[in-house]
């Protein structure tokens, strides 16, 4: 029963996360959702970021799960780390809770949020790492830091799905594709 009550408090808190936003949550929110008592809460959880950093922890690894989902073994490495990318960027931009979350960072800077966030961008670039890794080892691609070239996909891909939105119609699957071969993998030179 205890488990019970701890999934229901998760899912009233990540309810009220995706409602009102993290900062504007509190506990007494999470117990009403939740149905249980405020006291309740606290036998699981000693604090709101405490109940926020599980709900991430489950965030992520449900994101790593979508990403190895889109990995075909049979695809060249770039189109796999394309197709990892725009899955997990689609993630984000569906998936209500963090939608909520990128905005109170964007508009607010909530420091709890602002640190998940890092958390959720760091896991990608650790996955990512690791198929880059995977790729200079077998010879796809050029000896590079694993990391860095991770970390700067990932924000190239953030820059044309949600930066160029803002003042531009969104560019297609295949568009991206093409531009992220281009300037990843063939560069501009002639």
């Amino acid at each position: 029963m205890a488990v019970d009550r701890k999934q229901l408090i998760l899912e009233a808190a990540q309810k009220s996360f995706s409602l009102f936003g993290y900062k504007a949550t509190t506990m007494d929110q999470i117990a009403k959702l939740a149905n249980v008592g405020k006291g309740t809460i606290y036998t699981f959880f000693n604090s709101k970021e405490e109940i926020l950093d599980e709900i991430v922890s489950s965030l992520i690894r449900h994101m790593k799960d979508e990403a190895e989902r889109v990995v075909d073994p049979t695809k060249r490495f770039d189109e796999n780390i394309h197709r990892v990318l725009l899955r997990l960027l689609e993630f984000r931009k569906s998936h209500q809770l963090t939608i909520k979350l990128f905005q109170e960072e964007k508009e607010i800077g909530t420091k709890a949020v602002v640190d998940v966030i890092q958390r959720v961008e760091q896991a990608i670039v650790d996955y990512m790492k690791g198929i880059i890794q995977e790729a200079i080892d077998r010879g796809e691609i050029k000896e590079c830091n694993p990391e860095i070239t991770a970390f700067i996909m990932l924000k190239t891909y953030v820059a044309l799905i949600f930066d160029w939105e803002q003042q531009h119609p969104p560019l297609g699957k295949e568009e991206m594709s093409n531009l992220f071969r281009l300037y990843f993998f063939e560069g501009l030179s002639t």
